[in-house]
């Protein structure tokens, strides 16, 4: 007896090694859901939102670096997977998306719920199709998973709801050729480029995400040319913590002066990995050379004198067979002062850094000042929780953060050391993704820690799958920094000039918000009890929301702040004062 379409794509999936599918239930898929609920060791987990399930198949492919799976039915359902896969879209990982449609004989009748699937996902999908007859399987769908993994991307394959049901006239098991190739550039490119770091007398690695899985070659790289190594945000997770004496951490708005010094300080950038897009972090006029699999990322961030396509390690390795052991006129050794100096910076930096976490900050002299300016009612600092989240933290947990300010926080304070993984939204941006995300990474491995920083705009965007965590029994522990604003938009209004406005969230108790699903709440107001707070949440089984009331106008101050942004901010407070003391006359004349 021949299988039914659903029964073939859910088989398929189970070959995969496909554990988890996320979504909503409803017609159109019902075939396919009843597929999963028949077939062991494939879990369907039901969201609240779908695009909270597109989150979390995202997360489990960045993590794991296979398939993620999600489902969204006719409709509605399908368009509400679209941030969701955006994310997964711009993060460069293989997510398949089922969606729904309505029967084939209803298509282009402008039936109920009748979207154009095709259509709909065409800017975000590197596969679409809808399926029209049960014999295109198994073809259409290995076609769909072979795009999704070679292209890493999103396909989405669109099931009418009466075609799930229905028997293949030929039915074969699916095949998948899933070998990952390991490109290399030309030899000719990386002899040029070996020559250019030779010259170089000042070397500065730029390292993203690209190169984790080429972390001791690109460490021993960077000692030959004894380079400072700055990270994007992606590449913490597996080139931070002690054991790597070159990194010093991040650029751009969430980075720290050494790095920002590190690359304006050398006369030779190397790019490995990243596609680091913010233009206005890179220094002019330096001798560029990039490395990267995609030869469309070359070159479009900033000139390069040298663009080598292929697999960073590969590369890398090429690079150190041809570099010299020390630059010809050096005296037998390549000068590390460049190194030595953006070290001695960053040490600096971070250990400001750990004097501003220090939960006592604001009881000495210097920060009973500056509590005076900025945080009157003594709420928690957000660099304090930050910090002891990072020092009680597993070493292997995984780590979500929303889009937004606590970001800024998780990237100053919490180190990627041991085995910790970190993801986010951090090429999309969007906001209310680290609970969805961290879903996904608990259902990978429900005995792993997993930590979401959120944002309160971000958790109360897609508050309900707090009930998934839930029903789910999944032991996320969510760690809610909670200062009553959309953090990030209010600085870039102040640092524009501009007085805060519609950034302020009126919002509810969300400890006692998570109490009441039946989710262990922790609310913490006073800094005395933080360290203590963060030990219950993270010994306390199943899900925990640990709500604390930080700082709303702690300021995150740029790695290379400009005066027009300290004019702009100043500018702002003025007039937020000014509109405050004016609202205040008018209500105590009763207006």
């Amino acid at each position: 007896m021949s299988r039914t379409v659903a029964r073939v794509i859910v088989d398929a999936l189970s070959e995969l090694g496909v554990r988890q599918v996320f979504g909503v239930v409803g017609d159109a898929l019902n075939p396919l859901t009843d597929a999963i609920r028949t077939t062991e060791g494939v879990e369907w987990v039901g969201c609240r939102h779908e695009e909270a399930a597109a989150f979390a198949a995202s997360a489990q492919s960045q993590l794991s670096g296979t398939l993620g799976v999600c489902m969204g039915t006719v409709g509605p359902g399908s368009v509400h997977l679209l941030n969701g896969l955006y994310d997964a879209a711009k993060s460069r990982t293989p997510v398949l998306a089922i969606a729904g449609q309505v029967p084939l004989a209803e298509l282009g009748s402008d039936y109920f719920q009748e979207v154009d699937n095709d259509a709909l996902f065409s800017d975000v999908a590197v596969f679409r199709a809808t399926i029209t007859s049960g014999d295109q399987l198994p073809q259409m769908l290995e076609t769909a998973v072979r795009t999704a993994l070679g292209r890493k991307g999103v396909a989405v394959l669109t099931v009418p709801g009466d075609l799930g049901e229905r028997e293949l006239t030929v039915d074969r098991p699916a095949r998948f050729s899933l070998n990952a190739p390991v490109s290399r550039p030309d030899e000719s490119a990386v002899r040029r480029a070996a020559e250019l770091l030779d010259r170089a007398r000042r070397v500065t690695l730029l390292v993203g995400r690209g190169a984790r899985a080429a972390r001791e070659d690109v460490i021993a790289l960077a000692d030959r040319l004894a380079a400072p190594m700055v990270l994007t945000l992606k590449a913490k997770e597996g080139f931070e913590g002690d054991a790597n004496p070159f990194q010093v951490g991040q650029t751009g708005l969430i980075g720290n002066p050494a790095a920002a010094s590190a690359l304006q300080d050398a006369d030779t950038l190397l790019l490995l990995g990243t596609d680091f897009p913010y233009r206005d972090w890179y220094p002019d006029g330096r001798t560029v050379i990039q490395v990267d699999t995609e030869a469309a990322h070359i070159g479009r961030r900033v000139p390069v004198e040298v663009g080598l396509v292929g697999d960073a390690g590969a590369t890398v390795r090429d690079l150190l067979a041809q570099l010299a052991a020390a630059p010809a006129d050096s005296g037998g050794a390549r000068d590390r002062s460049h190194l030595e100096d953006a070290r001695k910076r960053f040490e600096r930096w971070r250990e400001g850094q750990a004097r501003l976490a220090d939960p006592a900050h604001d009881k000495g002299l210097v920060g009973r000042v500056r509590s005076a300016l900025d945080n009157r009612a003594g709420d928690i600092r957000p660099e304090a929780l930050a910090a002891v989240v990072d020092r009680l933290a597993d070493d292997d947990a995984v780590f979500t953060s929303d889009t937004g300010m606590a970001t800024v926080w998780l990237s100053r304070f919490v180190e990627m050391r041991g085995e910790r993984q970190l993801i986010g939204s951090y090429n999309l941006g969007s906001m209310a993704n680290a609970m969805p995300q961290a879903l996904g990474a608990q259902c990978l491995d429900r005995d792993r820690q997993v930590v979401a920083f959120c944002g309160d705009g971000g958790l109360s965007m897609l508050l309900g799958d707090l009930m998934t965590l839930k029903t789910s029994r999944l032991p996320v522990k969510l760690v809610v920094f909670d200062n009553r604003r959309l953090g990030m938009v209010k600085l870039e209004q102040e640092q524009a000039g501009l007085p805060e406005f519609g950034t302020v969230l009126d919002n509810p108790d969300f400890a006692a918000v998570a109490t009441a699903m039946g989710i262990t709440g922790i609310r913490v107001t006073d800094p005395a009890e933080l360290e203590e707070s963060v030990r219950r949440a993270f010994s306390t089984p199943g899900p925990v929301l640990l709500d604390v009331l930080t700082n709303p106008d702690e300021i995150a101050v740029p790695a290379k702040p400009t005066v027009a942004q300290g004019w702009g901010f100043a500018v702002a407070k003025v007039k937020e004062v000014v509109r405050s003391q004016g609202d205040k006359g008018v209500d105590e004349q009763g207006g």
